[in-house]
């Protein structure tokens, strides 16, 4: 059944509440370590007061932790309120609390900033780090890790590449502006190029383009193709060929979850060290000894506030030696 409660990291959508514009709003709890509050909606329902819906709505967390939450002053309304046991539960309300996960595994790997202004910062992400907090992950993601560097509380990822894919992302820290770098990858205007490691491919003329249909797939995490009109398109050429492995350079059409990993597995060469296609493996945990060969290297635009036209390209190299 679906829970009509949602608890997010970011500021609430101004359409959810007159009280709130997404410009102006200052939310009442501050970064804290480069953590922003996260918050929850209040709906109808028959709590008799807020502590007894958060240990509801919330079972990992428990009474005493949530008690001691609002002892500190770290349970608060939109309205910097702050809430106790005894608060009553009112709907329509929004609640923001820090979100206190338990202990991470270190990601050590460090990011690197390759281009900041006053509108955007663009950084080069390592390996297995994850853009933004999800699931056990927290602290060690690169928009905390790059809050807790920079002191850019409106830091936020216009786009994003998956934990285990490393290169670059373009991040606004303009709410201003940030509406006119989010339409440059909404109308596909940025040139993004892709390298990745994986068998030889025969009997093909390079380059090509590679157009499939992808839908979610099973287990809930990976995607598949199906049949039907394309919705996602992959211009692909070779940098490097050696005696088994190429070195090649996708270049996106579409922007659809997975879609490099599964047009390579598609054409039977799966990228190096990929563990969801073409088959989903055991959990590795915290290995990180065999990184996806999969590197966001390049990504063009003209800047839609200055009008300069960028071009920014990582660092990193992908091995062309797997053996």
């Amino acid at each position: 059944m679906k829970t009509p409660h949602t608890a997010k990291e970011f500021l609430p959508k101004p359409e959810r509440s007159r009280n709130f514009n997404r410009r102006t709003f200052k939310p009442p709890l501050g970064v804290r370590d480069g953590v922003s509050p996260s918050y929850i909606w209040l709906s109808p329902g028959p709590w008799v007061n807020l502590l007894a819906f958060l240990v509801e709505r919330f079972p990992n967390v428990s009474r005493d932790a949530w008690q001691l939450r609002m002892h500190r002053g770290d349970v608060v309304n939109a309205h910097g309120a702050r809430m106790d046991a005894e608060s009553p539960y009112r709907p329509n309300d929004c609640i923001f609390y820090y979100r206190e996960p338990e202990p991470e595994t270190v990601i050590p790997f460090a990011e690197h900033i390759v281009y900041q202004d006053e509108d955007i910062l663009v950084c080069d992400k390592p390996h297995f780090l994850p853009v933004i907090p999800s699931g056990r992950f927290l602290r060690e993601t690169l928009l905390v890790r790059l809050k807790k560097r920079t002191g850019l509380d409106h830091l936020t990822p216009i786009h994003r590449i998956d934990r285990e894919t490393a290169g670059l992302v373009v991040f606004s820290h303009n709410l201003r502006t940030r509406g006119a770098y989010q339409s440059l990858f909404q109308k596909r205007e940025v040139e993004k190029v892709y390298e990745a490691v994986a068998a030889n491919l025969n009997g093909v003329q390079f380059p090509f383009v590679y157009r499939s249909r992808l839908v979610e797939g099973q287990p809930f995490f990976r995607m598949t193709e199906a049949d039907g009109e394309p919705n996602s398109e992959t211009r692909i050429d070779v940098a490097e060929r050696g005696e088994r492995w190429s070195r090649y350079l996708l270049r996106p059409v579409t922007g659809k979850k997975h879609q490099l990993r599964v047009h390579l597995a598609a054409l039977g060469i799966p990228i190096i060290n990929d563990a969801f296609y073409p088959d989903a493996l055991p959990c590795k945990g915290d290995d990180m000894s065999q990184p996806l060969q999969l590197l966001a290297k390049a990504i063009a635009f003209r800047d839609p506030v200055s009008g300069k036209a960028h071009s920014f390209e990582s660092n990193r190299k992908l091995a062309l030696t797997h053996e």
